[in-house]
């Protein structure tokens, strides 16, 4: 699926048919729309009646042409918006420190900012920092009265004050606070004012989720009913003990954050979750980041998602799977492209193809693409673009590849959601050590905690992992669990009781993770990741190279036979009985064990290489390589190369193929930021190409080992050969005259709502045209019997 940005809102319905169309032509899925700020005037504001009128034309326009239509429950994000007053709004817990001397003090509640509320004050004997513990003073008819002391003394106000945060990225007509997620009410309200019209504007019956993005409510740890909440959840009174938050007992910050969790989950995940399910419609989440959301809060939602890329590492993506698998939940989405080779346009088809694979790795198996900016078609330069991400629409030149590409992805993510997974390890998630440092981000603490290291050494072994925390251990049987690795220094007293019974049941608990190592199978090949999904009737692997080199390795599946599943063609080949496997930069196979089967010899027999004179459309006669940077920098578009070739006849048992070579190895530095993938690779093609011999259409390349077999068009004797190269849209956007002046003009008319990121790094480093001449190769194919 692809996530589908309104800008504005501006619409005009034949543009969202068209698109819709042509999204449907490349075999997209469907559209995750989302609701973003203008990009022109707005004819619409967001909640208008033209505006919902336009949700349930698109809606409907999808259903025709069998598209999956999903919603997002609101403008930006985070939810929230004009509706939302300051009694409905995300607030935080303030702390105003001042010392004073040992006289007794009456001293005014002042509202420093309109909505502040006094929570409690408190003094403590001693100055700068020393005193080690406070006592509650009393606050009554807006006094905070302090009495005497013996000498220089500090006083603590705890305060809860308005956050500020306003919706992001918010479209016109949705501007405002964002909502308290900690408040039923809150949710309900927003539910009633935006939700629920959205989702009748598209009618249930044609939407296939709706979904909530990432939690980003900054610095939101307070809620009008939290005091009574603690007291209820915990057993004790939090006011007298609130300075605790501050220092003293970690048990209090524990109990303080754990409680916020319980808040958020209950009071906003199930709420939109009943709200939903009313309707027959699922609803899905990006359950991470701020409140502190537990990787079990995912089970208060139908579809769990997450995002971010890193298969030897925590991304996002394994809070969602691990969730997923421990919930049972068959089908894990990821929001995936977000950062990809930045800024727009300038990533290419193998890009995104190695993106997916570290979403596949890390146990995703449905992909949301991020994104498909709503552009009016005869908008000058390039047209709109959103301010971060990949456009990933029909104005890349390489578009024609796209169905190519979509149908790789799509074979694996049905692939990778049958079955179940198997993840024989499970990695303690130390919650009470993250709430005890005072982290309202959860995930983000979760992951410093764990490391790099834990997480890292069980993949490059080959196994796999679940992350578990302790409201999960309620559904695990811990006498299915062979290994847990448990980095935290302090356990409930629950969490220890089921490690004592993983242990008994002959289960192995691992705390000292420096010696993890030892518990491992031999490491698998540098940059090699697998997936291993258990079926009724066998087991499937799915295997990714995630690097820059060719990797030869042996995969032990302790069977005597396998195949080889190819996800890009569907074509099924035996594995040489050696195990020996050979996989290209980027390049994936699934492989299926068998109880029986051939052993494939494969000769290839090369003929030699295209050498000569090509004919290029518009440019006349070039030999490679030739590189289009270097005549017309500005150009994205296509290029046709024709040259005659020379094949001979070929019996049944021998293919003929066109190698253009793996590419070669791209480790530069570049100003990419971490969080933006790029494939590090120069290929000989840039970037994608569609092979033509005499008249049949052979096939695309877009990505190594860029082979293509040319067999059934051949013929003995002279061939004409024509490759059309497609690059990005990179070029074009370097010198785009018009974006600049579009954002500068919608800014001085809605206000900064975005900047444009990465924008003057357009062109750098891009590569178009084609470099390596191909080598005709006969591949000779034979069987002989096992």
């Amino acid at each position: 699926m692809m996530r589908w940005w309104w800008f504005g809102p501006s619409l005009d319905r034949r543009e969202l048919e068209r698109q819709l169309k042509a999204m449907a032509a490349a075999g997209l899925g469907g559209v995750e729309v989302a609701f973003v700020y203008p990009m022109s005037s707005v004819d619409a504001p967001f909640g208008s009646d033209k505006f919902l009128q336009d949700v349930g034309f698109a809606a409907r326009t999808a259903r025709e042409l069998g598209l999956r239509f999903d919603l997002t429950l609101g403008s930006g994000w985070s939810f929230g918006g004009g509706h939302i007053g300051p009694e409905l709004a995300a607030r935080r817990l303030s702390w105003d420190r001042r010392e004073i001397g040992a006289e007794a003090y009456d001293v005014p509640v002042v509202e420093a900012w309109p909505g502040d509320e006094v929570i409690a004050a408190f003094v403590g004997e001693g100055s700068t920092g020393v005193p080690t513990s406070y006592a509650e003073v009393a606050v009554s008819n807006g006094m905070i009265r302090v009495p005497p002391g013996n000498g220089p003394r500090e006083v603590l106000i705890a305060s809860s004050r308005l956050t500020g945060q306003n919706v992001k990225r918010a479209a016109a007509g949705a501007e405002g606070p964002v909502l308290d997620h900690y408040s039923v009410a809150a949710a309900e309200e927003h539910i009633r004012r935006v939700a629920e019209p959205l989702l009748m504007a598209a009618t249930p019956d044609l939407v296939g989720s709706v979904f909530c993005d990432s939690l980003e409510v900054y610095q939101a740890d307070w809620t009008p009913a939290l005091l009574a909440e603690f007291a209820r959840r915990r057993g004790y009174e939090l006011r007298p003990r609130l300075w605790e938050l501050l220092k003293g007992s970690p048990q209090v910050r524990i109990d303080f954050y754990r409680t916020l969790s319980e808040l958020y989950e209950e009071n906003f995940v199930a709420v939109f979750q009943r709200w939903a399910a009313a309707h027959d419609v699922p609803f899905r989440i990006q359950s991470y980041g701020e409140p502190p959301a537990t990787m079990s809060s995912y089970r208060s939602a139908d579809l769990f998602e997450g995002e971010g890329w890193g298969w030897t590492r925590l991304p996002e993506t394994r809070w969602a799977s691990s969730a997923a698998s421990i919930y049972g939940r068959s089908v894990v989405s990821a929001e995936v492209w977000t950062w990809v080779h930045s800024p727009s346009f300038r990533a290419t088809p193998l890009d995104l193809k190695g993106e997916a694979h570290e979403h596949f790795l890390s146990g995703v198996n449905q992909l949301i693409g991020h994104g498909w900016p709503y552009s009016p078609s005869g908008e000058p330069g390039l047209g709109w673009i959103f301010y971060a991400a990949g456009a990933l629409d029909d104005r890349n030149p390489w578009w024609p590849v796209a169905p190519d590409l979509f149908a790789y992805l799509h074979r694996l993510s049905w692939l990778l959601q049958q079955g179940t997974p198997v993840r024989p390890v499970k990695v303690y998630v130390p919650a009470s050590d993250a709430y005890a440092t005072g982290s309202l981000n959860l995930y983000r603490t979760v992951r410093r905690l764990i490391g790099e290291d834990i997480p890292r050494t069980i993949r490059e072994a080959g196994l796999d992992f679940d992350l578990i925390d302790d409201d999960a251990l309620s559904v695990v049987d811990p006498a299915t669990v062979p290994l847990v690795v448990v980095p935290a220094d302090s356990l409930p007293v629950e969490t220890a009781r089921w490690l004592d019974e993983v242990v008994a049941a002959g289960g192995v608990v691992v705390k000292d993770v420096s010696a993890l190592a030892d518990h491992m199978p031999e490491r698998l090949q540098e940059d090699i990741g697998v997936v291993h999904r258990r079926l009724d009737d066998g087991d499937v692997y799915f295997v990714a190279n995630t690097g820059n080199q060719t990797r030869t390795f042996s995969l032990d599946v302790r069977t005597a036979y396998l195949e080889q599943w190819d996800p890009g063609t569907g074509v099924t080949t035996a594995v040489p009985s050696s195990g020996q496997l050979t996989l290209h930069p980027y390049e994936a196979v699934v492989l299926v064990p068998v109880s029986s089967g051939a052993d494939s010899s494969v000769v290839d027999v090369p003929l030699g290489t295209v050498d000569g004179s090509w004919l290029v459309d518009g440019g006349g006669s070039v030999t490679l390589p030739h590189r289009w940077e270097d005549e017309r920098a500005s150009y994205s578009g296509s290029a046709s190369y024709q040259i005659e070739i020379d094949l001979p006849e070929v019996d049944a048992t021998t293919r003929v193929v066109l190698d253009f070579g793996s590419g070669s190895p791209d480790d530069a530095e570049t100003y990419l930021p971490e969080h933006s993938y790029r494939a590090k690779l120069v290929p000989p093609i840039g970037v994608a190409a569609e092979v033509w011999l005499n008249d049949p259409r052979c096939g695309t390349l877009w990505a190594p080992p860029y082979r293509i077999d040319i067999t059934d068009a051949a013929r003995p004797g002279a061939n004409a050969l024509r490759i059309v190269v497609h690059n990005t849209a990179a070029n074009a956007l370097a010198a785009d005259e018009h974006l600049k002046p579009l954002v500068e003009s919608v800014t001085a008319r809605y206000g900064h709502r975005f900047d444009l990121q990465d924008i003057d790094r357009a062109a750098d480093t891009v590569n178009s045209g084609l470099f390596n001449p191909p080598t005709v190769v006969l591949r000779q194919l034979g069987k002989r019997a096992l």
